[in-house]
């Protein structure tokens, strides 16, 4: 599996009904300052991981996005890895879902 989902895959995995998870790991005052969401995620502090990763369901696939799919996606999947769940994060973040025509909801 690859580490990450275009937002196009995520937008057929929602169709479809797929069983995921969804996390907002957008630092809290790039979250704060946006409050969009893409539909079902979570908020969760990227910088507080080991804390929430806890109560991850082990049976789901675990996407992940940030703003912009970068560094903070990147560590949160490396962590969750080390953690033994399965995650990916969306391409381009937050900013592609939107850009690809992707669905918010306001958080």
């Amino acid at each position: 599996m690859t580490r990450t989902v275009k937002p196009k895959e995520l937008k057929e995995m929602l169709e479809s009904h797929k069983d995921i998870t969804i996390l907002d790991v957008r630092r809290k005052a790039d979250h704060d300052a946006d409050p969009d969401a893409v539909p079902g995620a979570v908020w969760h502090d990227p910088e507080k991981v080991d804390e929430w990763s806890k109560g991850l369901p082990a049976d789901k696939e675990v996407i992940v996005y940030c703003v912009r799919g970068g560094s903070v996606s990147n560590s949160v999947v490396d962590r969750l890895a080390d953690k033994n769940v399965d995650a990916r994060y969306i391409e381009g973040g937050i900013i592609a879902w939107k850009e690809s025509g992707g669905k918010t909801e306001k958080k």
